[in-house]
């Protein structure tokens, strides 16, 4: 198995693999030849914080047809949200026969009449390069990349339209002691929560910046009603948002929503700009300053499609006033403007 743009997650996917007796080739993009040297020499992932197993060959960005070579069964496209094009090009670039992908980056693009998934978007892309695009699934969690690294017991699901494909990639991957897979078809319900959880989970890191600069409560009350207020509201969308893409609730209600969104709150990026947002800084002074050189893929996603979440509010496609909180945290991302929730606008009675 050969994967690109291997990152801290794409990394710890590789344990499970090794584990299962593969050998995995991780190829890091042009930004990453210091850790890829790491583990090249030590098996040390200085991201990760531990060594990897051996199985895992570590390649630089430029020996990327070297790591795929003529045994490669499976191809893992694990970039960052803001490099997805950059991964898919550079998939179409080498890739000389047709090899099954699973994805492990998330995220969104907006289109004239909604939004498209990243499985979507590659597969196009590989069409387009006369590769075969049938064959493009997905990984969504909830699965935090550190503890999977460290073999703790992670759930996970697999997404693609053919249930057969997804039992073989089923039987390459998972294990029975601590990478349990499932499986789902609903290929839109599924991307759909894993992009949409990491901008909620911004959202619900705000409360933990109100702590940090307000006085603190005579008896030491700390900022859990907001944040599953929040997280409420959170789940609210994500069923609207999800519906909207084609997906269905119940992956809202699993392993991919709820799941997902819990376990992205319990710390990483997203949160720790919440934070600094509740805590009244600046998106632009913040990713300029403590945060600089990191993606931020909720940050990543609001980019990406806040204006087209507008339109559609805008024209009717959507309901502006049960997306209240998806709007308040667009704006403050894409104009640079105070994060300001608003808090009566949540939970308005069923229409």
């Amino acid at each position: 198995m050969t994967i690109l743009g291997a990152g801290v997650m794409g990394s710890a996917f590789a344990v499970p693999a090794v584990d299962n007796g593969h050998t995995v080739h991780l190829v890091g993009t042009h930004l990453d030849d210091d850790w890829v040297d790491s583990v090249a020499e030590t098996g040390w992932h200085p991201k990760l914080r531990c060594h990897l197993p051996d199985g895992i060959k570590a390649f630089r960005n430029d020996q990327l047809a070297e790591a795929l070579g003529d045994d490669t069964d499976l191809v893992c496209l694990g970039v960052n949200s803001a490099g997805i094009e950059w991964g898919a090009d550079r998939l179409c670039e080498v890739l000389q026969r047709n090899h099954p992908v699973i994805m492990i980056t998330k995220g969104l693009r907006a289109h004239a009449t909604g939004f498209e998934n990243f499985p979507t978007l590659v597969a196009r892309k590989l069409d387009a390069a006369g590769l075969d695009a049938s064959r493009v699934a997905a990984v969504a969690g909830p699965c935090i990349a550190g503890e999977l690294a460290a073999r703790r017991e992670s759930g996970v699901v697999f997404t693609h339209q053919d249930q057969g494909y997804l039992d073989w990639l089923r039987q390459l991957l998972a294990n029975d002691s601590y990478y349990f897979v499932r499986t789902s078809t609903d290929v839109d319900g599924v991307e759909a929560c894993a992009a949409w959880k990491n901008f909620y989970a911004l959202a619900i890191g705000v409360p933990s910046g109100y702590l940090d600069v307000r006085a603190p409560a005579e008896n030491g009350a700390a900022m859990h009603n907001p944040a599953a207020n929040l997280f409420a509201q959170a789940i609210s969308e994500m069923r609207l948002l999800t519906t909207f893409m084609g997906g269905s609730i119940e992956n809202v209600l699993a392993m991919p929503g709820t799941g997902d969104l819990y376990v992205t709150c319990q710390g990483g990026r997203n949160s720790r700009l919440g934070r600094r947002l509740g805590a009244g800084k600046l998106y632009r002074d913040i990713m300029a300053g403590p945060m600089h050189g990191e993606t931020v893929e909720g940050a990543e996603l609001a980019l990406a499609v806040g204006p087209a979440l507008e339109r559609l509010c805008g024209e009717g496609r959507l309901p502006a006033e049960r997306l209240a909180l998806a709007r308040a945290v667009c704006h403050a991302i894409a104009q640079n403007a105070p994060l300001d929730l608003p808090w009566s606008h949540f939970h308005p009675p069923p229409a």
